[in-house]
C-alpha cells in the first residue's frame, strides 16, 4: 500500500505489517516517518535494532543471513537498509524482492532510501512493497501545500495561528521543513499556547528559507512574481551562480516556445516530458500567458545576461536575471504574436 505522512498513523493502527519502505526527498518528513514506524515496532516486543547501508561492492548475500538468521533468544527484531538511492541493482532488487514475499515474523523490515521517481514505480522489489508491505512517500511540500502543513502542525501543539502569520512563517521557511519545525517549537517555548500574530512571527521567525533552481522553475510557469523574487533573492545570497540560475530561466522559456509548437528548432521533447503532471499543468497555463514575441525577446536577454555573469560586459546580472524572471511572469497575451 502506499501512503503519505498524513496516513501513516493510520495504517499503524491497522493490521501489523513487517515490510516498510520510506522513500522522500524530504529529511524531515522521512525521519519522523521512520522514527512513527520503529517506535509502533518497539511497542509491538520488535526491541533489536540492526543497519545496514548499502553502498558500492555491498554483499546482498549478507543481508540475506541476516533476514534468515535466528536468534539465540528468537528476538523480535527490526532491520534496516538504507539505500545510497533508489536503485539497488539486480542482485539488491531480488534480494529485497525476497525479504518481502517471504518475511520471518520475527523482523520488520524498513528500507529508506531518496525519491523514487515515476519511472521507477514498476521496478519488482517496489511493487514487492507496495503490494505486501507499506511504501510512504516523504516527499518535499509544493509551495501550495506547505502552510496547511504549517498550520496544522502548530494547531497540534496549542498553538492559534492567524493567516498572516501562517503565510509570513511559510515564506521564512519554505523549501526547510527541519528550520519550519524548529521554529514553530521556538514559538510554542517562548510564547506558550495560544493565538500566534504576523507580528510575533516576525519577531521570532529567523529567515531559514532554503531554495533551488527547481522551485525557481514551478515559480516562473506559475507566473508567481512574488515567490520568483523571493528565490531569486535566496539564491542570490546563498551565493548560487548566475549561469546555473540562467540556465533553468531559459529552459523554461524553451519550454513555452517548444509546447506551442512556435518554433521547432529546439531539439529535447524530454523538457516537455520531465517533472510529471503538475509541472505539465503549469507548462500548458505559462504557454497560453506568454506570447511567442517576449519568449525569444527573453531568451535573448538571458544570453545577454550570461554574457554580464561571465564579465563580457557592463552591467550587474543579478538585476538583469531579474527583470528577466519578473517580464517572465507578469506576462499576458496581449502582445500580436
Amino acid at each position: 500500500m502506499r501512503l503519505v505522512p498524513e496516513t501513516l498513523a493510520h495504517a499503524l493502527n491497522g493490521p501489523p505489517v513487517g515490510a516498510w519502505l520510506v522513500a522522500g526527498d524530504e529529511p524531515l518528513l522521512v525521519g519522523e516517518a521512520c522514527d512513527a514506524i520503529r517506535a509502533k515496532a518497539r511497542a509491538a516486543g520488535f526491541l533489536g535494532r540492526e543497519v545496514h547501508f548499502v553502498e558500492r561492492g555491498f554483499d546482498w548475500g549478507e543481508l540475506n543471513a541476516s533476514l534468515r538468521a535466528m536468534s539465540l533468544f528468537a528476538e523480535q527484531r527490526i532491520v534496516e537498509v538504507r539505500l545510497m538511492s533508489p536503485k539497488p541493482g539486480v542482485d539488491g532488487a531480488k534480494a529485497l524482492t525476497a525479504a518481502v514475499d517471504d518475511p520471518s515474523p520475527d523482523i520488520l523490515l524498513l528500507v529508506i532510501t531518496d525519491k523514487i521517481e515515476y519511472s521507477d514505480r514498476s521496478n519488482s522489489w517496489v511493487q514487492a512493497f507496495e503490494k505486501r508491505g507499506h511504501c510512504v512517500d516523504a516527499e518535499q511540500l509544493q509551495s501550495e501545500q506547505l502552510p496547511g502543513w504549517l498550520e496544522g502542525r502548530m494547531r497540534r501543539i496549542g498553538l492559534e495561528p492567524e493567516p498572516d502569520a501562517v503565510q509570513l512563517l511559510a515564506e521564512r521557511c519554505e523549501g526547510n521543513l527541519v528550520a519550519a519545525h524548529q521554529e514553530i517549537e521556538l514559538l510554542r517555548l517562548l510564547n506558550g499556547p495560544g493565538p500566534v500574530s504576523a507580528d510575533l512571527v516576525a519577531d521570532s521567525v529567523a529567515n531559514s528559507a532554503r531554495y533551488h533552481v527547481f522551485q525557481l522553475s514551478e515559480a516562473l510557469l506559475a507566473g508567481d512574481t512574488a515567490r520568483t523574487v523571493r528565490i531569486l533573492d535566496g539564491l542570490a545570497a546563498d551565493g548560487d551562480s548566475v549561469p546555473l540560475v540562467l540556465w533553468c530561466i531559459a529552459e523554461e522559456i524553451r519550454s513555452v516556445l517548444q509546447w506551442t509548437g512556435a518554433n521547432t528548432g529546439y531539439q529535447g521533447p524530454m523538457r516537455l516530458k520531465r517533472g510529471g503532471r503538475r509541472r505539465t499543468t503549469l507548462l500548458a497555463r505559462a504557454a497560453q500567458r506568454v506570447p511567442r514575441p517576449l519568449a525569444l525577446e527573453l531568451l535573448t536577454a538571458a544570453a545577454r545576461a550570461d554574457g554580464l555573469a561571465k564579465g563580457g560586459g557592463k552591467g550587474e546580472a543579478w538585476g538583469e536575471v531579474t527583470r528577466i524572471a519578473t517580464e517572465f511572469c507578469i506576462a499576458r497575451r496581449n502582445r500580436s504574436g
